[in-house]
């Protein structure tokens, strides 16, 4: 028997079940008591690599990312700096971070099974979280110590952090809508990860707020590179009635944009406004400068650390945080990218 099937047989979640058994503070105790019973009378037994992982045996944390075309392109700029704060975290504890590398010839979900078989980390860290993502679902399962970067539909009750795509979308339109703009469009990202969706979702909300209808012809999606937003912007100024102003789901997109315009002997800001994510090392040398966002990613990687200890009975005393789903706050840091429509 699994712990979904006792979940299942008790109409109780998985999270509730599993914290339920590891003798957690946030259960009832009447729940609790009903939980032990039932195992003790189906005769459930505990994964034997889950209780590996719960039992910290190697004071290793696993750190999944896929290395497809975006995160090659930038993971220097944004995941070495989430590694930092995770590390300033558990090197106080003698724990070691390890980089699992999922290749994008693999399947996410086979490349987490395989690290739970062998057995040689604590807890894990998991990225690029889909909309309905089933490492989440497994995990939760077996009772392994783990928590997000990113938000998904699974799970429920596991702990995550994740960057304010609906603040930054919100705000985004609003800003150009103050300058004039009503025809605004979104470069997203192909990729299924919940952020495209949430994004998405958002950025419709906030032209619905402002009385302007959705054109999908304007919502383009390609690889979060800067070959994906040459081509976004190729693709946007083809249009016959092509948009004034464009908000981008990541900075890397920009390089290209920019590229295109001037190609096209447009100049960015002036001949189409541009609100780009997060304030890269790379976007703070564009000209004009790039309005985007500003976030501290060393402190993300901090959150993560003390979050994922806070599910780890070797630690969760220290870190008495319980369930933590958190969205991160962003900064607005206006530049010289988007300014108001010209008559």
């Amino acid at each position: 028997m699994s712990i979904k099937d006792l979940a299942q047989h008790l109409n109780i979640s998985i999270g509730t079940v599993s914290r339920a058994l590891n003798g957690r503070a946030d259960v009832n105790p009447d729940t609790r008591k009903r939980v032990l019973a039932a195992a003790k009378a189906m005769g459930y037994v505990a994964n034997q690599s889950g209780r590996s992982l719960r039992q910290g045996a190697t004071n290793v944390i696993g750190f999944t990312i896929e290395t497809n075309v975006e995160t090659k392109s930038q993971g220097d700029t944004f995941f070495m700096t989430v590694f930092d704060g995770v590390q300033t975290v558990f090197a106080r504890h003698k724990l070691d971070l390890v980089v699992l590398l999922c290749s994008s010839d693999d399947d996410p979900f086979d490349h987490v099974r395989r690290v739970v078989s062998r057995q040689f980390a604590d807890g894990l860290i998991i990225s690029a979280t889909q909309r309905q993502d089933p490492r989440i679902d497994y995990l939760i399962e077996r009772g392994i110590p783990f928590v997000t970067l990113g938000r998904s539909l699974s799970g429920g009750e596991h702990s995550w952090i994740d960057m304010d795509f609906e603040g930054v979308a919100a705000q985004s339109v609003a800003r150009l809508v103050a300058r004039g703009h009503t025809r605004i469009a979104l470069a997203n990202t192909t990729r299924g990860i919940n952020l495209s969706y949430v994004f998405e979702d958002a950025y419709r909300a906030a032209l619905a707020e402002h009385g302007i209808a959705f054109d999908p012809d304007i919502v383009l999606r390609s690889d979060i590179t800067e070959l994906g937003g040459y081509q976004t912007c190729e693709k946007l100024l083809a249009l016959p009635n092509r948009p004034t102003a464009v908000v981008l789901v990541n900075e890397s997109l920009a390089i290209g944009f920019y590229r295109r315009l001037h190609e096209a002997g447009l100049t960015p800001g002036r001949d189409m406004a541009i609100i780009g994510f997060r304030q890269s090392p790379q976007a703070r040398f564009l000209s004009p400068a790039l309005t985007c966002y500003r976030l501290s990613l060393h402190d993300v990687g901090v959150e993560l650390a003390q979050s994922l200890l806070a599910t780890m009975p070797a630690y969760k005393d220290l870190y008495p945080l319980g369930t933590v789903q958190k969205i991160w706050p962003m900064e607005l840091v206006p530049g010289e990218s988007d300014p108001p429509l010209r008559p």
